[in-house]
């Protein structure tokens, strides 16, 4: 698999998805006061898994919010409001030893069984995310994970983004073989 190098902020305008299309309603409801947080920041980190199973399938496990505490290291996930569709919010907080970070997110848009879009809005992580299924031949699935958050503390936050980028870019790579492993043993719905 070839890693890309992260490039510079202000280097995506060209590539970058609208986080809801023009009149999708019930989107917009649900990222209402959400602020700056829906636009995409200069942080941008993808990850991808074929999945040997069905989208269908596949997109149920994505949504299953408290199951990602199953595939994501060190992170429990809660879904505080909701049921989990448009207008949901969700939790994951991740703890290494005494560092604690807390990620506040509201899901914005959910088009079964291909897309999950949500908006990380808290303190620290902020920006869109999107998860998408493909569907393939031989009843598997392609799963892309894709965010693009505003990096904390300005300019130091830029420089030490491209230091932080190949972390970020294994745990998440690792999460997803981890989430499909568990989906293909059947562990995940």
């Amino acid at each position: 698999m070839t890693i890309p190098e992260p490039r510079p902020a202000g280097d995506r305008a060209a590539d970058r998805t609208p986080l809801d299309p023009p009149g999708d309603e019930a989107a917009s409801a649900a990222q209402a006061g959400l602020g700056d947080a829906v636009q995409p920041g200069a942080g941008e980190v993808t990850a991808t898994v074929i999945v040997n199973a069905p989208a269908a399938r596949v997109f149920a496990a994505l949504l299953d919010w408290e199951r990602q505490s199953d595939w994501i290291p060190f992170t429990r996930v809660r879904l505080v409001a909701g049921d989990g569709g448009e207008g949901s919010s969700v939790e994951a907080v991740t703890q290494v030893g005494p560092a604690v970070l807390r990620d506040e997110m509201r899901v914005v848009k959910v088009d079964r069984p291909y897309e999950i879009r949500v908006v990380h809005y808290g303190k620290v992580l902020r920006g869109p995310g999107v998860m998408r299924c493909t569907p393939m031949d031989g009843d598997r699935t392609q799963v892309v994970w894709h965010e693009w958050f505003h990096l904390p503390a300005g300019a130091a936050g830029k420089v030490a983004w491209p230091v932080l980028w190949p972390g970020s870019k294994v745990s998440l790579i690792q999460a997803l073989r981890r989430f499909a492993r568990l989906v293909e043993t059947g562990e995940l719905p």
